[in-house]
């Protein structure tokens, strides 16, 4: 573990100054060191599995700091808006996923993962591409957010439904578990913050390391629990988040948290890369390819229409259409699942996996070089 995270963190770091030194996005450094010393590459590090288990508290603190800067108010606002754009695209891109599959060649039921696997935006490229100023006070910040919730929810039901496609019965209940149990978390995590969480903080704010101590703590707790009830752990460090969001200490926290989060997410997207099995890719870069195009395009497309339907402008319908134009982590575990219940083959799975890393690097080169982000090369686009 220690070797693993030298070469990880001091490779990051040279080939992050390469990055910058020509006007690179820095994501992309870490997913071509995955691949570089990944086990299909020069097999430095050959095991991944628990270096993946740990990259995923990455996730969970990006939405526990999305939470943060939520205001409870403004996101019911939002989401009835960004429910139907959620949806509708979620709908949409299944579909054509699914036709573009068969095109190619997979089977309906390959075909019909893919296209799931389609449907989903990545959180983490959408947020940490977007500017706080964009994120905390804006209203395209709030609509962006709402969508990949919206798409963050369906994808939390997709995962179900492939957990148990194995067992010899399923219920409906699993599925409307979820969607009931979802009120009975925000409302608990919303008590338990003014009646213990709040007052603990109150008492004891003379000690940020308690501050933190005890910041970490809720989120990852409530990750637990929304874990043990049926939802998943991004949804609990969301709702933790939001629960906090209307305290004094909120961006305290935030600010204090965000090291912790990047070193995690380093992390993510280094495994991202070591898991792209090259030899299959070779065989498949044509299907890689088609699909990274139709993502690439079709998603900015898809949702400016669907923006400037209600009423958003051509800018705004333009700016989130390009931020949100990749898939999504999401469509990682959808694809994890399904080869491991024997739905899907190695093809469909590295043609997932390969079509994330291209959609994220590309729209990553989009965003950086095309509209305001945190990391742009140019002084002119580059907020924080």
């Amino acid at each position: 573990m220690v070797f693993s995270f030298f070469l990880i963190f001091t490779g990051a770091a040279i080939l992050a100054t390469a990055a910058l030194y020509t006007r690179q996005p820095l994501l992309i450094a870490y997913i071509l060191l995955g691949v570089l010393v990944g086990p299909f590459g020069f097999s430095v590090i050959e095991d991944t599995h628990l270096l993946t288990d740990i990259s995923e508290i990455g996730i969970i603190f990006l939405l526990f700091l999305l939470g943060l800067d939520m205001q409870l108010a403004n996101l019911l606002t939002t989401l009835r808006k960004s429910l139907v754009v959620g949806l509708l695209s979620c709908a949409l891109f299944a579909g054509v996923g699914y036709l573009s599959s068969r095109l190619i060649g997979f089977d309906a039921i390959e075909s019909l993962i893919i296209g799931l696997c389609l449907m989903f935006s990545s959180t983490i490229i959408g947020i940490k591409l977007l500017p706080t100023t964009v994120l905390h006070h804006r209203h395209a910040g709030e609509l962006m957010v709402g969508i990949l919730l919206t798409q963050d929810f369906i994808a939390i039901l997709v995962l179900l439904a492939l957990e148990n496609l194995g067992d010899d019965f399923v219920s409906t209940w699993t599925f409307l578990k979820p969607l009931l149990v979802l009120p009975f978390l925000f409302i608990g995590s919303l008590g338990a913050v003014k009646y213990v969480v709040l007052p603990l903080f109150t008492r004891f704010d003379r000690f940020h390391e308690y501050i933190f101590l005890l910041a970490i703590g809720w989120c990852l707790g409530m990750g637990e629990i929304a874990e043990i009830l049926g939802l998943s752990y991004e949804i609990g460090a969301f709702i933790a988040g939001i629960s906090l969001a209307s305290s004094p200490i909120s961006q305290f926290i935030a600010l204090n948290l965000r090291p912790l989060r990047d070193f995690f997410l380093i992390l993510f997207f280094f495994t991202l890369g070591a898991q792209l099995n090259l030899g299959v890719l070779y065989t498949i870069l044509v299907p890689v390819a088609a699909l990274t195009v139709i993502v690439l395009a079709g998603k900015p497309i898809l949702f400016r229409f669907l923006l400037n339907r209600l009423s958003e402008s051509n800018k705004l319908a333009w700016d989130i259409g390009f931020r949100l134009g990749q898939i999504s982590e999401f469509s990682l575990l959808v694809t994890f699942l399904a080869q491991s219940s024997g739905l899907i083959g190695d093809k469909a799975s590295v043609l997932v996996q390969s079509t994330a890393i291209a959609t994220f690097a590309l729209s990553s080169y989009i965003i950086v070089f095309n509209f305001q982000n945190p990391i742009a090369v140019k002084d002119s686009l580059r907020r924080d």
